[in-house]
């Protein structure tokens, strides 16, 4: 029995294309997570083993808490290796994409990415662009790493995923659920989790790597983002996190130590959406999550050039820092307010 993240047809358009061996190359989203990194580098590890060529090209790096994850070291990203990345996707036969939809969330990559002859989409996210020639797209599912596993199973090569390619699936299902604790966490979810589980992965050993890994500096940031920069808005509804290029700075700022900073919010008694924005060097960039029926990707759609899911969603704005939050506080009132608790 398949599973919706991967049809039959689907499937059978997919096996085709990999019948004879391929040069295939792997990426995903720039500013990769657990789940891009676990779902490129465990399909990455299963194509090979079903004798393909294989190279996973991250956009930019991937934060310190994930370089552990099984085959992390074969990949390369675009910023240290420009011209091997794409070099790479434009010598693949096929090119899978991964936890994205649109080409432009590659950023750099992009260009070499539209010129991919064959492009195969695995992804949870709205609203696919249509460049894809063969596209798995299921917005009920938890992860990424979910669905490369129904298409994995799907193909009928469950057996090839060993012990490296079920700890990276396991750490993309773990993150992007909350650690199996968002609405999209479902009983397939948990089978799926099970499963990998019985093929090698081991919960306590992923925690800890992914989770406790925690540099003094990136303690500090997030004491100072909760301590100093944290505001209360709408009547308690919602809480604002917003930190500056300095102040990044000031902590020492390594991609990776602000993820997760967003979930804060929600834990405040009362919150129903949680904001960070952070300034970056070509904008800023804005985190959202919220509980209940708070579809924050259709306000970042509608504000912030943004999108995702109803709860978790990202955006962006070209204004300056204190512009973007002016204008974040000046829409929400009317968001809540469409959307009553």
């Amino acid at each position: 029995m398949f599973h919706p993240s991967a049809p039959q047809e689907t499937l059978a358009a997919l096996a085709d294309l990999l019948h004879v061996p391929r040069r295939i190359a792997v990426t995903t989203h720039y500013n990769p997570d657990g789940d891009a990194v676990g779902s490129s580098l465990a399909l990455g590890r299963v194509l090979k083993a079903l004798g393909h060529s294989v190279q996973v090209v991250f956009p930019n790096p991937a934060p310190g808490n994930l370089h552990w994850m099984p085959g992390h070291h074969q990949a390369i990203d675009h910023h240290s290796a420009k011209q091997a990345s794409e070099q790479a996707i434009a010598e693949a036969e096929v090119l899978f994409c991964l936890d994205f939809n649109r080409a432009d969330r590659v950023q750099g990559l992009e260009a070499s990415l539209r010129k991919a002859p064959v492009k195969v989409l695995i992804d949870h996210h709205r609203d696919p662009e249509h460049i894809f020639q063969v596209a798995f797209s299921d917005t009920g599912a938890s992860s990424t790493c979910q669905m490369v596993h129904d298409v994995i199973t799907g193909l009928g090569h469950a057996d090839l995923i060993d012990p490296g390619a079920a700890t990276c699936l396991y750490a993309g299902i773990m993150t992007d659920s909350g650690s199996f604790r968002f609405p999209s966490t479902t009983p397939h979810t948990l089978r799926v989790a099970a499963f990998l589980m019985e093929r090698g992965a081991r919960p306590n050993q992923v925690h800890e790597a992914i989770m406790e890994d925690n540099t003094i500096d990136r303690l500090r940031l997030t004491g100072y983002a909760l301590h100093e920069r944290l505001q209360v808005l709408a009547g308690g509804q919602a809480v604002l996190i917003a930190l500056t290029l300095e102040e990044l700075e000031r902590f020492h700022y390594v991609p990776g130590d602000t993820e997760g900073l967003v979930n804060f919010g929600l834990s405040v008694r009362g919150v129903r959406l949680s904001a960070f924005l952070v300034q970056r060097k070509d904008g800023v960039k804005i985190s959202l999550r919220s509980k209940g029926n708070l579809p924050v990707n259709e306000f970042l759609a509608a504000h912030f050039e943004g999108g995702g899911h109803a709860n978790a969603a990202g955006g962006r704005s070209a204004a300056p820092l204190q512009e973007a939050v002016a204008k974040f506080g000046q829409e929400l009132p009317g968001f809540l307010e469409k959307h009553p608790a």
